[in-house]
């Protein structure tokens, strides 16, 4: 937690910067309730995804988290009011089967074969629908507002250090982590260096959410893995399963069919 808190100081910090270099004439409208609520949703999906990993598998997390578009595509629907034709649904859902199958790994020996739904998997729901919940608010403050890619940056950082600011206290991780600085200051300057990556990452994904929405952002996100992961594979020449293969099919016809799509509606509509 004391990570994330100051992973979103840096963040903040590094759009306030970057917005007063950019000096757009473009004013974001978009409220505070409206930002309190995606920060709400962002940190309470990153917590419950991180103590996820205390009753499951890394493996099963990236693989539970492979679904994020479609809770964020139907949260959209349902909170943001977005329409979307009914291919659409099917290119979102080709994509995210693929994903999953391809990152899906089988199980060797008899381990695990006991292992029922728990706290892990649960958790794991509550993240999806807390991503869900995050995209769904930005869909909406983009269909009202004017949002600008730093100023929601700066403010959705901001709201999530008070959010955590008052978890660390109540928690006594900030005290913990004040003595564990303390003992090892090496591990400022590090924590300070991955914030950095960290917010120039963070940079790209909410200039993605403002100009295309949170739906294609969470397909980039989600295929982002897998292409990182096949490009190992072909790169050190591994051999992939026919299941693998098969879901490689699947991520590249539902991206093709979805960019071929949007590119069919834009026409209609000029």
């Amino acid at each position: 937690m004391a990570l994330v808190f100051i992973q979103c100081i840096v963040n903040a910090l590094f759009a306030k910067v970057a917005l007063s270099l950019e000096r757009s004439n473009v004013k974001d409208t978009t409220t505070h309730k409206s930002y309190a609520m995606m920060a709400f949703s962002y940190v309470g999906a990153m917590l419950a995804s991180n103590q996820a990993l205390q009753y499951v598998s890394y493996p099963t997390q990236v693989l539970g988290k492979s679904i994020k578009p479609i809770p964020v595509m139907i949260l959209g629907v349902i909170y943001a009011h977005k329409r979307y034709p009914l291919r659409k649904y099917g290119f979102v859902l080709l994509i995210t089967l693929g994903v999953a199958l391809f990152m899906f790994k089988d199980k060797k020996g008899g381990l695990d074969t006991d292992h029922t739904f728990g706290w892990g998997e649960g958790l794991l729901i509550i993240s999806l629908l807390l991503d869900g919940m995050t995209g769904a608010v930005q869909e909406r403050a983009r269909s009202e507002h004017r949002t600008q890619a730093y100023p929601m940056m700066i403010n959705m950082n901001v709201w999530a250090v008070l959010y955590l600011g008052v978890a660390l206290l109540v928690t006594g991780e900030g005290y913990n982590f004040v003595l564990f600085s303390m003992r090892f200051p090496s591990v400022l300057f590090q924590m300070f260096t991955f914030s950095i990556m960290s917010a120039i990452g963070q940079v790209f994904i909410f200039i993605t959410v403002t100009t295309f929405g949170p739906l294609t952002c969470s397909i980039i996100t989600t295929t982002r893995k897998f292409f990182t992961i096949l490009a190992s594979v072909v790169i050190f020449q591994h051999p992939m399963t026919s299941r693998q293969w098969m879901g490689t099919s699947m991520v590249f016809v539902g991206l093709t069919m979805d960019s071929v799509y949007g590119k069919e509606r834009k026409n209609q509509q000029k």
